[in-house]
């Protein structure tokens, strides 16, 4: 169920990324793919996950990202399987549930590590109640997760949410105080200690502020889709309705009583999931444990005829996890086969093969799903407007681009003349390609059926005199 091509957009850019750490050694701190923002200060958060993604790509192509997305992706639902309590088929029944909820969410993405180590961090917290060592795990946990993805902020985010959960227990008289400040102490020592190690990262303490920054983002809220609330119309996100019909149906039925410490969280993630797309896996994580235990689990009046032998039971077993191991394979292979005409499908292949082959004017407008392709198919020879790097651009910027140039409206002209614009790659149905077709300033250089590159001609007023670093500073102000 977790297998997906590697087609997201930003996969492009953090392959480039990769490529250059692993190739030059050094972490890069300053932007060096695009014209409007070449030598700003950039943030270069998940370099970890980004060295991985290159080496699994260098040694044996886009199969091995297929492959190694799928495994962590399981592995986080394996560790919810294993905290949902009750009959282990309904806690696979309720796993596979959670599952199709956070579907809209899968792919080959640095996020899919923070999906998995939250889900190992709830499993280490609800274990360590009774095994307080396994906590000892949760720092280089943390330090791990700090260096592959910006969500290690869901990290404390969590374990102050269980803490708050458990001064609410005491509050409520469910659990003696004797019983709650040993399990406080250690909590807020873990919460020390995980911020005591986030300046453990190349971008050091600028990492303390990041999260808050991408959170505030408007424009990151307004433009990424993942940054939407979930649109129940659509039939992607009935899985997930369907969960929170289910989670109501159990509180008002009194079926499951929902302790201070699943509380606290299950409302932080509840508020997330509803807020942004990109949160439901998380919400998942919490939720789908109060729902298995809101399934019957009390042992039959009489306990139910066997259908086999249990002789067979190993046999059996064996033969399906046999057939379920085979079509993982199939699948695999069927989605590494599929992977470039996949390709073919959501970038201009076409197009940046045409320029790569060509010389034309450096400074592309690309549109901004397409901007990691372009970095990772033909930088440093071309440079791109934006892409999906949205923290390094600001609101501003990702305005000019994804608002005001592409959609024409009001100064869209000024901002091709001020940031030198000389070429332009976008599809063929957007409104900056029919107003650019109409100018005779513009002329075509490539088109396909989905894909338009206009080149300017003369050179855009003034290209040959600005640089762009004066450009990248004068946008900012």
């Amino acid at each position: 169920m977790t297998a997906r091509n590697a087609v997201d957009p930003d996969l492009w850019w953090h392959l480039r990324t990769g490529e250059l750490i692993a190739e030059s050694g050094h972490i890069p701190h300053s932007d060096l793919f695009s014209f409007t923002r070449a030598g700003h200060a950039w943030i270069s958060h998940e370099w970890l996950s980004e060295v991985t993604f290159f080496e699994l790509w260098k040694h044996s192509g886009p199969a091995a990202l297929i492959v190694f997305s799928a495994i962590i992706w399981t592995a986080g639902f394996m560790l919810l399987y294993w905290r949902c309590p009750g009959k282990r088929y309904w806690a696979a029944a309720a796993a596979a549930l959670g599952a199709l909820a956070a579907a809209p969410c899968w792919g080959v993405r640095p996020q899919m590590f923070t999906f998995a180590l939250a889900s190992l961090l709830l499993w280490l917290l609800d274990r360590g109640e009774f095994r307080p060592r396994l906590l000892f795990w949760i720092p280089p946990l943390f330090l791990l997760w700090l260096n592959l993805h910006a969500g290690f902020a869901l990290g404390p985010a969590l374990i102050l949410a269980y803490a708050l959960g458990l001064l609410l227990e005491t509050a409520t008289g469910n659990t003696p105080w004797q019983a709650t400040r040993p399990i406080l102490l250690r909590l807020f020592l873990l919460l020390a200690a995980c911020f005591a190690l986030v300046p453990l990262n190349p971008s050091g303490t600028q990492l303390y502020r990041y999260p808050f920054d991408t959170l505030r983002s408007h424009a990151m809220r307004s433009f990424i889709a993942e940054w939407f609330s979930p649109d129940f119309h659509q039939w992607l996100y009935r899985p997930l309705l369907l969960v929170w019909l289910l989670l109501l149906t159990a509180l008002a039925a009194r079926r499951v009583q929902i302790r201070g410490r699943v509380l606290a969280p299950l409302l932080l993630t509840a508020f997330a999931a509803l807020d942004a797309v990109r949160h439901i896996p998380i919400f998942i994580l919490v939720v789908i444990p109060v729902l298995a235990a809101a399934l019957p689990n009390r042992p039959a009046a009489q306990p139910p005829r066997r259908l086999y032998s249990s002789k067979l039971t190993p046999g059996l077993n064996f033969a399906v996890i046999t057939l379920l191991a085979l079509f993982t394979l199939v699948r695999w292979a069927t989605l590494a086969r599929d992977q470039d005409t996949r390709e073919a499908q959501h970038f201009p292949r076409d197009a940046v093969a045409f320029l790569r082959n060509t010389s034309q004017p450096p400074n592309l407008f690309v549109f901004y799903d397409w901007g990691g392709y372009a970095i990772w198919k033909l930088y440093p020879q071309y440079h791109v407007f934006v892409d999906g790097r949205a923290d390094l651009y600001g609101d501003d910027l990702l305005r000019q681009s994804t608002q005001t140039t592409l959609e024409l409206r009001p100064g869209w002209q000024q901002i091709l003349d001020r940031w030198a614009v000389d070429s332009v790659l976008v599809p063929t149905n957007c409104a900056l390609a029919q107003a650019l077709l109409l100018d005779s300033d513009w002329h075509t250089k490539f088109k396909d059926s989905g894909t338009i590159l206009l080149v300017r001609t003369p050179p855009a007023p003034g290209a040959s005199a600005i640089s762009p670093e004066p450009l990248a500073g004068r946008a900012t102000k």
